[in-house]
């Protein structure tokens, strides 16, 4: 089997049909699609049942809700393809897609890991229950140094991991953006998906461990946030309850409230550390700089009424003296005075681009397949 696609699911129906012939309408064969039927109580058996004829598709199912880590595993065990994509219900393989993929494959020898772009469609009612439907251009802003199609280099994936440690993300931590190969999966210390967040941490064992990566300037997916995604929980600042859907802990010690994805970050950032000792045994996380990014996403909750004036001043109380050392520190930084000055020229303004500011609003564009024809007809994308 040539390629795997992953597609653990819990109560998407909604949006699952819309995945999953985007995937069985991809002009390629040698495929499979797994299911993960995490527990559903909506109508996603029945969807998962109306594809149970089709050669390409295995369907596994879970008698009770797992946790995202293993529900990911269950499906990943299921597998047998030489190269995977992780896929979420509510996201879509654009036409092409294993066709385009097999040709870098074959231009670059066969290489450990591919990443690439996408488009980034926004559901109604997905963030602050707005009705309307947003898309990005461009899922992921990379920068400069990822210009052209190339192969990344040792010394640039290294400071890529390391910058994570300074909460500089230089390439994007989506499964559904990447493309690897299991056999340089099953080489990560301590398994393939581990908690909290099994994309970030998988991502970046790889860019330590894997043979050869390769980054292609093109979109080829549309990643989607839907009500049920963690992004809608993440963008609506309803972190706990996004925890909750995922059933993972961020938690550790000397964490504050607040971004729920930089505690994760943090989390996972503390497992690669203690899993790969010798590569990383310099390299430390920068608690100015989570704390910086803490007391910013109060300000965010503060602004737009998610917390009030007490919990906002509670917050601050739990800040020890090291904290207040590093906030002190950042008025010296233009980077910080710019976050600041973006976020007071935000009030007023739509919730929505304050949170995601790249965002697009979309008019009579009502799901994630009206959007790919949207893009088609508009010339915003053409397939390859």
């Amino acid at each position: 089997m040539r390629f795997s696609v992953l597609l653990p699911t819990r109560n998407g129906g909604r949006y699952l049909a819309n995945c999953v012939d985007s995937v069985l309408d991809q002009d390629y064969d040698d495929f499979e699609l797994v299911i993960s039927d995490n527990a559903n109580t909506d109508e996603t058996p029945d969807i998962i049942k109306s594809f149970s004829d089709n050669r390409h598709v295995r369907a596994i199912h879970q008698k009770k809700p797992l946790s995202v880590v293993d529900n990911w595993t269950a499906a990943y065990e299921s597998s047998q393809g030489k190269y995977i994509i992780m896929l979420g219900d509510d996201d879509l393989l654009l036409p092409g897609y294993f066709r385009h993929m097999e040709a870098a494959i074959q231009r670059h020898g066969a290489p450990s890991c591919l990443i690439y772009n996408g488009f980034s469609y926004v559901h109604p009612a997905s963030i602050s229950n707005e009705t309307r439907s947003y898309w990005s251009r461009h899922h992921f802003a990379y920068g400069p140094e990822f210009q052209q199609e190339a192969v990344i280099a040792d010394e640039q994936r290294f400071s890529i991991v390391t910058d994570m440690f300074n909460f500089r993300q230089r390439i994007p931590l989506n499964m559904q953006t990447a493309l690897f190969r299991r056999d340089e999966a099953e080489r990560i210390k301590g398994g393939v998906f581990q908690p909290p967040f099994p994309d970030h941490y998988l991502l970046n064992a790889l860019l330590l461990t894997a043979n050869k990566w390769v980054y292609l300037p093109d979109r080829l997916v549309v990643v989607g946030v839907s009500p049920k995604s963690f992004g809608h929980y993440h963008y609506s600042r309803k972190g706990e309850q996004g925890l909750s859907y995922l059933c993972v802990d961020t938690g550790f010690q000397g964490s504050l409230p607040g971004n729920e994805l930089i505690n994760g970050m943090c989390a996972w950032l503390m497992r690669l550390r203690t899993n790969y000792p010798e590569r990383l045994k310099e390299t430390e996380i920068n608690r100015a700089g989570y704390v910086r990014r803490q007391v910013y996403t109060w300000l965010q909750d503060f602004c737009y009424g998610g917390i009030g004036l007490s919990e906002f001043m509670a917050r601050f109380r739990l800040l020890k003296i090291r904290d207040w050392s590093g906030l002190f520190s950042a008025v010296v930084e233009t980077e910080n005075w710019l976050h600041l000055g973006r976020l007071v020229n935000s009030l007023g303004r739509s919730k929505v681009n304050t949170l995601w500011r790249s965002l697009e609003p979309l008019e009579n564009v009502g799901d994630i397949k009206e959007f790919v024809i949207w893009l088609q007809k508009t010339r915003q994308w053409t397939a390859k």
